[in-house]
Formats: C-alpha cells, sequence, structure tokens
C-alpha cells in the first residue's frame, strides 16, 4: 500500500481524542461524532472483502445484525456483560462469515453479491418472524450499556472514547495485514485469482480468512451498537445500511483503510445535514439519498479510484 505520511495519522488521532472538548462536549455534536466512527468500523470490516478481496459483499449488514442480536440476546437472558458479549458476538459473527463464505468459494462477480445480499435478508426475515427469540417486530428493549469500575456508561463521551479506541486499533491492525502476507495475498486475488492461485496461492483458505475477519468485526460494531442505542429491532438492519457502508469505501478508495474512514466521515456527515436542512424545507428526510447518489455518479464520473486511492501490490497483465 501507499504509505501515508505518520505525521498525518498522529495529527488525525490527536485530533479525534480532543474533539469533544473542541465542540464544548455538546451531546449532539458527539452522537454523530459516535455513529461516524461506528460506520468508519463497519467500512473497515467491510473493506477487507470488497477491497482488498476484490468480491463485491452486497449483505454486510447481516453481520451487523448477528452481532447486534447476540450481544442482546446474551445481555437480556443470561445477564452477560457487555465486555463478554462484545468477544463472543464478534465469534458468532466469524463463524457465519465462514458458513457464509464456504459454500461461496467459487463464486465471483455478480453471483456471489446475490448471495451476499440473500443472506442479509434471510437474518433480517428470520429477527422479524422469529418472534420467540427476538421479539420481532417490537425489537429488544433495555439492553444494559456497558460499565466500568462499577459505574455505568452515562451520556455519549464514553461511548466515543470506546469506539475510539475500537477504530484507531481496527486501522492500526488493518494497515499491518494490508502490507502482511495475507494482504499482498487478497490483492492478488483482487487483481486477478486464476494467476494468484497460479502462483501458489491458497485463494480457498485466504478467501475464508477474508469472510471470518470482515464478519467478525461487524458483529463487534453491532454488539457496540445494541449496547450503545439500548433498543434493537430488524429495521435497523435493512439492506440499505449495506448499500451505504459499500459507499462508504467506494468513495475513499477500495481497499485504502484512510480512504474507508474518509468515506464514513463524509457520508454520515452529510447525512446528518442533510437531515437538518430538508427538515427546514418541509421535505421528507429520504430526500437525502438523492443526493448520495449525486455524489456517487459524480465520484464515478470524475475520480473513480476514490479520493484516497491505494495502488495494488500486484498489478494483472492486461
Amino acid at each position: 500500500m501507499r504509505p501515508r505520511p505518520r505525521w498525518l495519522w498522529t495529527g488525525a488521532a490527536l485530533f479525534a481524542l480532543t474533539f469533544p472538548a473542541l465542540v464544548g462536549f455538546d451531546a449532539y455534536v458527539c452522537h454523530v461524532a459516535v455513529l461516524v466512527l461506528l460506520y468508519a468500523t463497519l467500512a473497515l470490516g467491510l473493506n477487507i472483502v470488497p477491497g482488498f478481496t476484490g468480491l463485491l459483499d452486497l449483505g454486510y449488514v447481516g453481520f451487523y445484525a448477528v452481532g447486534a442480536y447476540t450481544a442482546g440476546l446474551l445481555s437480556l437472558a443470561f445477564g452477560v456483560s457487555f465486555w463478554l458479549a462484545l468477544p463472543l458476538a464478534a465469534l458468532n459473527g466469524a463463524l457465519w462469515g465462514v458458513l457464509r463464505g464456504a459454500p461461496t468459494l467459487r463464486l465471483t462477480g455478480d453471483y456471489f453479491a446475490i448471495v451476499t445480499f440473500g443472506f442479509s435478508e434471510l437474518v433480517v426475515m428470520v429477527a422479524k418472524n422469529e418472534t420467540w427469540l427476538t421479539r420481532g417486530p417490537m425489537g429488544l428493549p433495555g439492553i444494559p450499556p456497558p460499565s466500568a469500575l462499577g459505574a455505568s456508561f452515562r451520556g455519549e463521551l464514553p461511548f466515543y472514547y470506546l469506539i475510539l479506541t475500537v477504530a484507531l486499533l481496527l486501522i492500526v491492525v488493518s494497515r499491518r495485514i494490508a502490507a502482511s502476507r495475507v494482504g499482498r495475498a487478497w490483492f492478488a486475488i483482487r487483481e486477478d485469482e486464476v494467476a494468484a492461485e497460479a502462483c501458489g496461492i491458497d485463494v480457498a483458505r485466504y478467501k475464508v480468512t477474508a469472510f471470518a475477519l470482515s464478519a467478525a468485526v461487524g458483529a463487534s460494531a453491532g454488539a457496540f451498537y445494541a449496547h450503545w442505542i439500548t433498543f434493537i429491532s430488524p429495521g435497523a438492519f435493512q439492506f440499505w445500511e449495506s448499500v451505504l457502508i459499500l459507499c462508504m469505501i467506494v468513495l475513499g478508495g477500495m481497499g485504502s483503510v484512510p480512504g474507508a474512514v474518509l468515506g464514513a466521515v463524509i457520508l454520515v456527515s452529510l447525512s446528518e445535514v442533510l437531515r437538518s436542512l430538508l427538515g427546514q424545507f418541509g421535505l421528507p428526510e429520504d430526500t437525502r439519498f438523492i443526493f448520495f447518489g449525486l455524489v456517487m455518479v459524480l465520484m464515478m464520473r470524475f475520480r473513480p479510484e476514490g479520493l484516497l486511492p491505494v495502488k495494488a501490490t500486484v498489478k494483472s497483465e492486461r
């Protein structure tokens, strides 16, 4: 991957650490900042499959839902704390990532995308209809917030620093993996799967690894969401969420770690600004999707590689 100046990363991290103080600890702004970091985490997780390995995933929200319901049910039914529910949700997400990915190893392009879409819809349908487990459309209320040192999290500030820590760790891990042997194998598969296999890369094993790791990140984000909002329902995990997260990594640059973060910052912030402006003019909130589409069309026309593109470590001869 093309290196970024270390001072740039350091400056961004320092800005993020001091952001709540810079905005006067405003509750609404901090809430939006938590939402931005949550979607940045989801974008970094999704980036592993389409960005690193070149497989179009349209069902990432399914793992987001799996993590949220796993954490919510463990907390409500068995009294499991957030700190234990988080890794358990990640493990469950990784398991479902393998179960979904293993049968689709020979699928590429549109066929793989259709399977991933079907998986997410299946998860949402189960959440809607299995009322004995998920309470269906009524959702799961009363999920307890995380607690530390005997005190529960209150307000947006502790959640901000929690998700910021997760996002920073994920950025470091993503950059390390992208520069590692595993990352180079993923990029080789993305550029030319047949050539990668001919060079001795175990394509099946590396694909399954990508599916599991990506799903684990998505499920972890879902667990955080469940304990942050304290209520989950099937309506929070619609297909549009998968499209939105995919737009973030396309906007920032497929396979680019800073690009995924930048895409989340732009689209989530734009969404909140448009929500406020459209409300003032009496227009429905869903009108903002038109602006999202316009942004993506302009990107595809003038900068199809994204705002912060990454140079592949392997280039195919075409």
